[in-house]
């Protein structure tokens, strides 16, 4: 028996570093939406023991996997075992601030939760989650949410203005660790804009408080960012950011054939991907 799933990606429409812990995490403010760009999996259980393939070279097929870590979590808590082969299907950036790996992990524990009757509620597997990472709480849930603590804690949030969404992709990839370790604390923007923002508002137009503390981080080392987020701008896009730790950058249209008209006109830069998606709301 085989069971498709698919993992989508997540954009951060707002995103404020507010410390460090003394364990080393990063506490943060952060509203993220979930997109329709989706990575399959495959999920069999048939072989000998449990395995994953990937046919990116950017993506591990052993053990410190997030979906095999994932998958044998949720074996060795419910003391459920049986042989299980995942195969990803990856067209989610890897390293991209689109939270890919994230997902897969909580697409694995969903779908393993429900093949065998739901043993775990929605709230054990968003703890079950945080022990792979922090993000993977929110893709347990698919849904827009505000995010504290270091990223575990979801408010889940429906007032967003929706917008067609067009993700600018490059040909490299950033390391997170490596990201949050060069972040001046002192020096992060959002603060003050955060001090501003109502989320609890029935309406939420991302643009006019678009903002990531870690944007001027990897932008240092990266110019094409700043490059992409004009270039976004130039085409009609009512506001662009960096998502996450990045590079990935997207730009929002209140007009989806404005957006298809700058994906075709953007596909045309070397080493740009852009890809055009929904803001699944």
């Amino acid at each position: 028996m085989n069971l498709d799933v698919l993992s989508p990606a997540k954009i951060n429409l707002f995103l404020h570093v507010t410390g460090k812990r003394a364990d080393g995490y990063h506490e943060l403010i952060s509203l993220m939406c979930p997109v329709s760009l989706y990575d399959t999996l495959t999920l069999s259980f048939s072989g000998k023991r449990l395995r994953v393939f990937c046919s990116h070279p950017g993506v591990p097929e052993d053990e410190t996997n997030l979906a095999y870590r994932a998958a044998d979590l949720f074996f060795r808590e419910s003391g459920i075992r049986h042989p299980l082969s995942i195969t990803i299907g990856k067209n989610i950036p890897v390293g991209a601030g689109l939270g890919g790996g994230s997902s897969n992990a909580a697409a694995v524990l969903t779908a393993l939760n429900r093949h065998h009757g739901e043993p775990f509620t929605t709230d054990r597997l968003t703890e079950m989650g945080l022990a792979l990472g922090a993000d993977v709480p929110f893709f347990v849930y698919r849904r827009p949410a505000l995010a504290t603590g270091i990223g575990e804690k979801l408010a889940f949030y429906g007032g967003i203005t929706p917008y067609s969404v067009l993700l600018i992709g490059f040909d490299f990839s950033v390391s997170t660790a490596r990201i949050y370790k060069n972040l001046n604390l002192g020096l992060t923007k959002c603060r003050k804009i955060h001090k501003s923002l109502l989320f609890k508002a029935q309406a939420w137009d991302a643009v006019d408080y678009l903002c990531n503390d870690l944007e001027t981080v990897t932008s240092f080392w990266h110019s094409e960012i700043e490059t992409a987020k004009q270039a976004l701008i130039d085409e009609g896009a009512a506001g662009a950011l960096m998502s996450g730790s990045g590079p990935t950058v997207f730009g929002l249209f209140s007009d989806e054939r404005q957006a298809r008209k700058a994906e075709s006109a953007l596909n045309k830069v070397k080493g740009w991907t852009p890809v055009r998606v929904e803001m699944l709301l």
